[in-house]
């Protein structure tokens, strides 16, 4: 065989790969109830806003998340 058809067969064998394992994260997600999904969601909201910030400033944020501007004096 040539070295071309090898890394042909190669890429075939890694896209074929990537898919199955694609796939098999699709069922896993798809697995979990509504009800899970909403628990485990709230459970994170909840770890989020009793852990510091993880760049290590107090600064307030906006409901979106986002650092508020500071006021201008």
């Amino acid at each position: 065989m040539r070295w071309w058809k090898v890394m042909g067969l190669a890429g075939v064998v890694g896209v074929a790969a990537t898919g199955a394992m694609v796939a098999r994260a699709e069922r896993a997600r798809r697995s979990y109830t509504p009800d899970e999904i909403r628990e485990r969601l709230r459970a994170r909201v909840a770890e989020s806003d009793t852990a510091p910030s993880s760049n290590g400033s107090s600064g307030s944020t906006s409901a979106a998340g986002r650092r508020a501007r500071p006021e201008a004096s």
